[in-house]
């Protein structure tokens, strides 16, 4: 049961799969195909944001640190199942703070795959420098890196992230440059300026500190909406999708899903997406076969961040 649910009491938004508050049938989501898998390697972070949908910071082990090895039974049955993955993408937490992440890396980039990381660029991944630059010399545009680079200005993003976080990812963000890695950046809307005016002064900032990333392209720079689960937004129906001229095949839940380690639990477990790693009725258990069906948008966030915002993790 999420949060809204609890607050709002039986029969208010986000309470039934099914219907929304008002009875109408809720907007549902198929998979199509799952083209990403999302491995969550624990929520520890260097960081502690000031506004972290999953509360990453130095003492927060919610998510417990997944292993190599249960990373490796998920690229089996993706194998098993002929599942068609292309992606696997890492996020935390900071990934890099997990012992055994290269390792993990490494073994996605085995098989094929595109492996997209996503970090902030600062100690943690510049202690794996020398081992990150024997995976792009053997692999390439394959490895991804996603910098959070929350604002072009400085003041913005330190209000974010905290006092000494702007000056280490700076230098993160030049060095994967400096180094012909594939990076993007991720930035956030929630200070209100229009995209124009982001890209703009992205554009700025990548040209003054010599970072090869196109500001212009939205992969390689992707502005994320925010999400607050307290917000009260509108409850998406099944005749959302004509109404607004969305297509629920661009969904993220169409495409993808993610595993996490909860603290204490005996295995990982498969849910809907990145965006709901502690909701139990996006849960779907420790495979991904179970993980195959549909997903009811059922929380505050498949409106806010996916439907209305537009919102993709997926490069």
């Amino acid at each position: 049961m999420n949060l809204i649910a609890r607050q709002n009491g039986h029969g208010g938004k986000f309470w039934n799969p099914l219907l929304t508050a008002t009875g109408e049938p809720r907007a549902t989501v198929e998979l199509t195909s799952l083209r990403t898998l999302w491995i969550n390697t624990g929520t520890l972070c260097n960081l502690t944001c000031e506004n972290c949908y999953i509360e990453s910071s130095p003492t927060n082990d919610a998510l417990s640190y997944i292993s190599r090895a249960e990373v490796r039974a998920y690229l089996d049955e993706i194998a098993q199942l002929d599942l068609g993955v292309s992606e696997i993408g890492f996020t935390g937490g900071e990934p890099f703070m997990n012992p055994e992440f290269l390792e993990m890396v490494t073994d996605c980039l085995e098989t094929g795959v595109r492996v997209l990381i996503l970090t902030n660029a600062m100690r943690p991944m510049m202690k794996c420098a020398t081992a990150l630059l024997r995976l792009q010399v053997e692999f390439g545009d394959r490895l991804i890196l996603r910098v959070s680079v929350d604002h072009f200005d400085k003041r913005l993003h330190v209000e974010e992230r905290g006092k000494r976080s702007w000056e280490p990812m700076i230098k993160g963000l030049q060095w994967l440059s400096q180094n012909h890695f594939a990076v993007a950046v991720a930035g956030r809307t929630r200070w209100g300026e229009n995209e124009q005016e982001l890209r703009d002064g992205f554009a700025k900032l990548f040209a003054q500190i010599a970072v090869d990333v196109d500001a212009r392209d939205p992969v390689s720079l992707i502005l994320f909406p925010e999400m607050d689960v307290n917000a009260d937004v509108p409850e998406i129906t099944t005749a959302c999708w004509s109404t607004l001229g969305v297509d629920p095949d661009d969904m993220m839940c169409a495409s993808a899903r993610m595993v996490v380690k909860r603290k204490g639990a005996a295995a990982p477990d498969v849910v809907a997406c990145t965006l709901l790693p502690h909701e139990a009725e996006f849960s779907y258990g420790a495979t991904l076969a179970g993980s195959l069906g549909a997903v009811a948008l059922n929380h505050p966030h498949c409106s806010k961040f996916c439907v209305l915002g537009g919102g993709s993790c997926s490069g």
